[in-house]
C-alpha cells in the first residue's frame, strides 16, 4: 500500500515559532544599557523632539533641522516613545522589529523557492548572521532600509514566477510598497538601488516577457501615495531642504568625500565576510550550487542569478560610493542568506562530504576569534583598567564558547547526521550573541547618561545648559530638555536653519564667558581634554558637579 505524502507544514506555524525563536533572541537584554553616543541618542532624540513639539513632518536634533535622512524609523520610534516612554528597550524596539520581518520574509521566500526546509535553513542563517544580529539591536536607519529593500527584491522575484492573478497582483503590489518605505527609511537608494537590480537582472537575462503584467499605473500610484507627501511636505515647510536632501545627502556624499567617510575599493569584502559568521566558510559552495553552469546556463538558471545579480550590485554600488560604512553593505544577507540556506537544505539530506569545508573554515574562524579575543587584552585597544577587567570574564567566556564550537561541529558531523553539525553551528551564534549581549554594557563608550540624570534632577526650567565644542546627542534625550552649544563644532546643520541661528543658543567663546559670568545658573558639559581651554582665563571659575571617565558636568554656581 503506498502511503500518501505528508502535507506541507503550515506556514503560520513556521512563522510563529521563528518570531518566537528569534524574537527573543533579539530582545534579549535589548534595553538593558543606555544608547550609545552618538547614532543611538540621535536617533532617539530627533523622534523625542518630534512628539514634544508636533511636528512630525521637519525632523529636528537639538531644535535645529535635521535633513540628512527622511522619517520613518523617526516615526516608528516617535510611535513608540509616545507608547511606552523614553525606554531603552522601546527605542531599540523598531530596529529589532524590522529584523524580525527581515527573517519571516526571507523564510517566505526560500520556502517559496526552495521548500520549507530551505526556508527555515534560510531565516536561521540571516537571524545568526553576525552583522545582521548585531545591526538588528542598534537604534540606526540601515536595518529599516535593508529589510525593506529585501522584501521588495523578494516581492519581485517571487511576482515574475506567478500567472497573471491576485497573488501576482499583490506580490507586484508589495514590491511598491516597499520601495516606497525603502525611499522613506532612506532616501532614493529605497528605489533607485532596487530598481537597478531588477533592471539589470531583466536586461543581462533577457528576462522582459516575464515582466507583464507589471501593474504600472497602479503600482505607482501606490508608490507615490506613500513616499511622496512628506517629500512635498518637507519642501514645502522648509526651502533649504530640497538643495540639501537632493544634491548633498545624496549626489555629493556618493561621488564626493564630503562625507569624510572613505574606504579603500575591498571595503565591504571583510565586512561580508566576517558579517556572515558562522556561516562564513558554506557562502561560496553555496553560490557555486546555485550558478553551476555559469554564463553558459543563464536561461535554465535565470531565477539564481537573480541573487547573485541583487549581491553584486548592491556590493559594487556601495563599494564605488566615496562614503563608506560598515552597515551600507546589509542589504545584500538576505539574499546570501536563500543561497546559503537552499544549498545547506539539500547537503545536510546527504553525507556530510560536502559541507566539510564549510565547517572546517567555521572551525578555523572560531579558533581565530577565541584567540584575537584573549590577546586584545595584551594590547592597548582598552586603554581602561576598569573597563577591562569587566570584559575579561566575558571574554573568556566566549572565547571558551567559540573554541567548545569550533571542536564539536566537525566531531558531530562525522559522528551524528550532517543535521546536527549544523545545529550546533547555530546554537554556537545563538550562545555567542546571548553572551555578548550581556557584555554589551561595558563594551559601549562613556557617554553622559549620568550627567544628564544630575542636571535632570537638579536643572531648574530657567538654567543654562551649555554644550561645549561638542554636541552630547544623549544628553539632551535623557534630559529631555535643548541646549545651549558653545563654539561649537558639531553637527547641528545651522546653516539649513535661520531661526536656530537667530534663538541666541548658540554662540561663540567670549558670549559663554558672558553668560558664565551673569546672574543666572549655567551647566556646561564637556570633555576633560577641553577643560584647559577654559581655565586659561584666570577669571573663570567653577564647581564640579559630576564626571564621568571622559566628560566633566559644570556650574557657576554650587
Amino acid at each position: 500500500m503506498t502511503s500518501l505524502p505528508k502535507p506541507a507544514a503550515p506556514w503560520l506555524r513556521d512563522l510563529l515559532l521563528l518570531t518566537l525563536a528569534f524574537g527573543l533572541l533579539l530582545a534579549f537584554r535589548l534595553g538593558a544599557y543606555p544608547l550609545a553616543n552618538p547614532d543611538e541618542a540621535r536617533y532617539a532624540e530627533i523622534p523625542r523632539e518630534m512628539v514634544a513639539s508636533g511636528d512630525w513632518v521637519t525632523p529636528r536634533l537639538d531644535g535645529v533641522v535635521y535633513f540628512e535622512k527622511p522619517p520613518l524609523l523617526y516615526w516608528v520610534t516617535a510611535a513608540s516613545l509616545a507608547l511606552f516612554g523614553p525606554d531603552e528597550t522601546a527605542m531599540r524596539a523598531g530596529p529589532a522589529l524590522f529584523a524580525l520581518l527581515g527573517v519571516l520574509a526571507t523564510y517566505a521566500a526560500a520556502r517559496r523557492l526552495h521548500g520549507r526546509t530551505a526556508g527555515l535553513v534560510a531565516a536561521a542563517v540571516l537571524a545568526t548572521s553576525t552583522l545582521y544580529f548585531a545591526l538588528g539591536r542598534i537604534l540606526i536607519l540601515d536595518m529599516a532600509v535593508s529589510v525593506l529593500m529585501s522584501t521588495a527584491l523578494f516581492c519581485f522575484i517571487l511576482g515574475v514566477r506567478e500567472a497573471p492573478g491576485a497573488r501576482r497582483r499583490w506580490l507586484f503590489y508589495g514590491l511598491y510598497a516597499s520601495m516606497a518605505l525603502a525611499t522613506l527609511a532612506k532616501g532614493l537608494i529605497g528605489f533607485l538601488v532596487t530598481g537597478a537590480v531588477m533592471f539589470l537582472w531583466l536586461l543581462l537575462f533577457n528576462q522582459w516577457h516575464r515582466l507583464r503584467p507589471l501593474y504600472l499605473p497602479t503600482g505607482t500610484a501606490l508608490f507615490l501615495a506613500l513616499a511622496a507627501p512628506w517629500h512635498i511636505l518637507a519642501a514645502l515647510h522648509n526651502e533649504t531642504w530640497a538643495h540639501r536632501y537632493f544634491v548633498y545627502e545624496h549626489w555629493l556624499r556618493f561621488t564626493t568625500a564630503a562625507a569624510d567617510r572613505p574606504g579603500p575599493w575591498w571595503y565591504f569584502i571583510p565586512v561580508v565576510l566576517l558579517g556572515v559568521f558562522p556561516w562564513t566558510g558554506f557562502l561560496w559552495p553555496a553560490w557555486r550550487d546555485a550558478l553551476r553552469g555559469g554564463w553558459a546556463a543563464r536561461k535554465e538558471k535565470a531565477d539564481p542569478w537573480f541573487f547573485a545579480t541583487w549581491v553584486g550590485f548592491v556590493f559594487l554600488f556601495f563599494s564605488a560610493s566615496h562614503s563608506k560604512l560598515v552597515p551600507y553593505v546589509l542589504p545584500v544577507f538576505p539574499a546570501l542568506a536563500v543561497m546559503t540556506g537552499a544549498w545547506l537544505a539539500r547537503e545536510m539530506k546527504r553525507d556530510d562530504a560536502r559541507l566539510r569545508g564549510g565547517l572546517g573554515a567555521f572551525s578555523f574562524l572560531c579558533g581565530v576569534l577565541a584567540i584575537g579575543l584573549i590577546g586584545v587584552f595584551q594590547t592597548d585597544v582598552i586603554r581602561h583598567e576598569e573597563q577591562a577587567d569587566a570584559l575579561w570574564p566575558y571574554a573568556c567566556a566566549l572565547a571558551t564558547l567559540l573554541l567548545a564550537g569550533g571542536i564539536a561541529a566537525p566531531w558531530v558531523a562525522k559522528t551524528r547526521r550532517p543535521r546536527a553539525a549544523i545545529a550546533v553551528v547555530g546554537a554556537t551564534a545563538v550562545l555567542f550573541f546571548g553572551t555578548l549581549a550581556l557584555a554589551a554594557p561595558y563594551l559601549q563608550r562613556v557617554g553622559t547618561t549620568e550627567l544628564a540624570a544630575i542636571v535632570r534632577a537638579q536643572a531648574r526650567p530657567g538654567d543654562r545648559i551649555v554644550h561645549f565644542h561638542d554636541f552630547f546627542h544623549d544628553f539632551t534625550f535623557y534630559t529631555e530638555r535643548l541646549v545651549d552649544v558653545a563654539d561649537g563644532r558639531t553637527e547641528l546643520e545651522l546653516e539649513e536653519d535661520a531661526a536656530a541661528r537667530a534663538s541666541g543658543r548658540f554662540y561663540d567663546l567670549a558670549e559663554f564667558r558672558r553668560h558664565w559670568a551673569g546672574p543666572e545658573r549655567v551647566w556646561v558639559v564637556l570633555r576633560q581634554r577641553d577643560l584647559p581651554e577654559l581655565t586659561a582665563d584666570p577669571a573663570f571659575r567653577y564647581h564640579l558637579l559630576g564626571q564621568t571617565r571622559i566628560h566633566y558636568l559644570l556650574s557657576n554656581r554650587p
